[in-house]
């Protein structure tokens, strides 16, 4: 009876030391541990976030300043072309300084031209536009497609770098295979995880910027329509 209680104490205490340390390991599994066990491969992918970061912030911000435009705007336009006041026209769209109202003004500065001529200025400034406003945009293309590459690249190279070190010292324990190996997991998902968010940045920004160019589309085809018919 007092061997048996032995081991069972002996059990009891190997159990919770064993839980101990596998609560510990989870404990210590934080960002940072991940990021300095992931190797030097985690500095590009680390970089490429960054930029990712960067860019979707500054082209939101350009974006969302693009579609600020009042109601009255174009109340305002189309008042002062029946009016025939073309040069307060253009000086409203030059305060205003938007995407629309550049392309209006670039319509309103061939107003004697024929209307086939307004059409094609507007068109060609609505282009320049939409260049503006995807400015950097297939940075983030670029970035969702190499970011999930360099994770794999790192997950690779600790893989040959594992059998390699079995090949030299002859040890095939799982331990030292699985060791190794979840260390160098941590590149793939730090990258697939850059690579999802830099996709779902790109896509957000391209419905943003649909919905701009539809006003401006919108906005064009009513300035044509005002001209026609500017009663």
């Amino acid at each position: 009876m007092v061997l048996l209680q032995v081991n069972l104490t002996d059990t009891a205490a190997a159990v919770t030391t064993a839980v101990t340390t596998a609560a510990d390991s989870t404990d210590g599994l934080s960002l940072i541990y991940l990021i300095k066990k992931g190797g030097w491969i985690m500095l590009p992918i680390l970089l490429l976030l960054g930029l990712a970061i960067y860019i979707f912030i500054e082209r939101l911000i350009t974006v969302r300043n693009a579609g600020k435009i009042e109601r009255s705007f174009m109340n305002k336009i189309q008042a002062m072309v029946q009016e025939g006041d073309i040069k307060s026209a253009r000086n409203l769209c030059k305060s205003s300084n938007t995407p629309v109202a550049r392309m209006l003004d670039k319509g309103l500065k061939k107003i004697d031209r024929p209307i086939y001529d307004i059409e094609r200025a507007l068109e060609g400034q609505g282009r320049i536009e939409v260049g503006k406003l995807e400015n950097n945009l297939s940075i983030l293309g670029i970035i969702a497609g190499i970011a999930p590459m360099f994770g794999f690249l790192g997950t690779i190279g600790g893989v040959i770098k594992i059998f390699y070190s079995i090949s030299i010292q002859g040890d095939i324990s799982i331990g030292a295979i699985s060791g190794g190996l979840y260390q160098k997991m941590i590149t793939s998902a730090a990258g697939l995880l850059v690579g999802i968010i830099a996709h779902v940045a790109y896509h957000y920004l391209l419905l943003k910027i649909d919905k701009q160019v539809f006003k401006m589309e919108s906005t064009a085809v009513d300035f044509i329509d005002l001209l026609q018919d500017p009663a």
